[in-house]
């Protein structure tokens, strides 16, 4: 399909905003006005790359499609878990032609921490990153390998950050609130602990590590230094981690049970100073849906995890307002950066790209319902807070998805 789209608040991660139009030829972006293209006038709103949502846990097709999600990087956490190439395989072609799955396959087979996986194999069958699920692999031993076989064979490895032998049962962080509420709980310093000990076998082998979710000011410290000694090493976080604390879950509320669990207050503004400076390189939903089984529970019964993709460009958009980054810095964090990590040419709105591409009207109000969420589940910590910004059409390879 050819396309014009005209009137348009062009975005890009690396051309910056600019007024103008956009053309569309053979599912791919070109410099030039395709003869015959269909015209789409956006009336002045935003027009941007597609969100590539790094680290989710399920294929979530309705749910992307109303966050403006084009691509996923999906966990190995599945059943059965991606540690073999015909899982693999299977996962990564599950969502087409609407929604472009990109399998993380194991680091361990099982995700049991022990014996490896075979990357080399899982990665021609479509792997784009090896991870250790929601888990962190105890044995150093054990990771070191997994970072050895991955730099071999030129993956990153997505880590879990936090010390099991810390963290155990817990299921909030400690402090006042974990206190007051008698919930189980482990040292903020568990995350540290674990970025210290991979960090020092990245620095060994040379291999590349993305930290999935970095949440406190030990472990955003460590990641500086890391970063200015050199080292292949980028972290992630979720909008919940940098608006929301330990307080939120005073009232025992299980859709605020999220894995690692929120932090104290200096450890959320630890978090947004580290967005501001660069720190922090990418921006994801952290996508587990979870049903009323799962989360009408007691606290601590409850399953960790959050519906977080149709929310995630809108919480995006209000750091935008709030002047915590730029709009195109915006993009970078949820677009271009998640696809450079898994490989993938996405993410700019430069000639040959993909025309992977979201319409966002940036004034639009609304309030996140937990109940009228259009993904799989509605177990949102943002149930209730109204927000301004929403994607309002969405095109994968120039075809508009539904």
């Amino acid at each position: 399909m050819n396309l014009i789209f005209r009137n348009a608040r062009l975005i890009c991660p690396e051309g910056g905003e600019y007024a103008g139009e956009l053309y569309v030829a053979n599912h791919e972006i070109v410099a030039k006005a395709p003869a015959g293209a269909q015209v789409i006038d956006c009336g002045g709103k935003l027009l941007a790359p597609a969100l590539t949502d790094l680290g989710v846990f399920a294929m979530d097709k309705a749910a992307c499609r109303a966050g403006g999600i084009a691509r996923i990087g999906l966990m190995p956490d599945q059943s059965p878990v991606l540690d073999g190439p015909g899982i693999v395989q299977r996962a990564a072609d599950m969502g087409k032609p609407e929604l472009w799955v990109h399998p993380i396959a194991a680091a361990t087979r099982g995700l049991e921490g022990k014996d490896l996986a075979e990357f080399a194999i899982n990665a021609e069958a479509g792997a784009r990153a090896i991870a250790t699920g929601r888990g962190w692999i105890a044995n150093s031993g054990v990771m070191r390998r997994v970072l050895a076989y991955a730099r071999d064979c030129g993956l990153t490895v997505i880590a879990h950050a936090e010390d099991g032998g810390l963290s155990g049962q817990a299921v909030a962080t400690e402090g006042e609130t974990a206190t007051r509420l008698g919930l189980p709980a482990a040292p903020a310093i568990g995350e540290a602990l674990a970025i210290a000990r991979d960090l020092m076998l990245v620095e060994e082998t040379g291999a590349a590590i993305h930290f999935r979710q970095v949440t406190t000011a030990a472990g955003f410290e460590l990641i500086r230094k890391a970063k200015a000694r050199g080292l292949r090493v980028t972290c992630g976080i979720t909008p919940a981690h940098l608006l929301l604390s330990d307080i939120n879950v005073t009232d025992f509320r299980t859709f605020a049970r999220l894995s690692p669990p929120l932090r104290d207050e200096a450890d959320r503004q630890a978090a947004l100073a580290a967005l501001e400076d660069g720190t922090i390189d990418l921006l994801s939903s952290g996508h587990d849906p979870r049903g009323p089984e799962e989360k009408r529970l007691p606290f601590a019964d409850a399953l960790p995890g959050m519906a977080g993709a149709e929310t995630l460009l809108t919480l995006g958009l209000g750091l935008v307002r709030d002047g915590r980054i730029a709009l195109d810095r915006l993009f970078a964090l949820v677009a271009s950066n998640p696809a450079k990590l898994l490989g993938i040419e996405a993410g700019t709105l430069a000639p040959g790209m993909p025309a992977d591409l979201v319409l966002v009207d940036p004034d639009a109000p609304w309030q996140i319902d937990s109940d009228r969420m259009a993904g799989k589940a509605g177990n949102t910590p943002f149930d209730g807070l109204p927000v301004q910004g929403k994607a309002v059409r969405l095109f994968k390879g120039g075809a508009e998805i539904d």
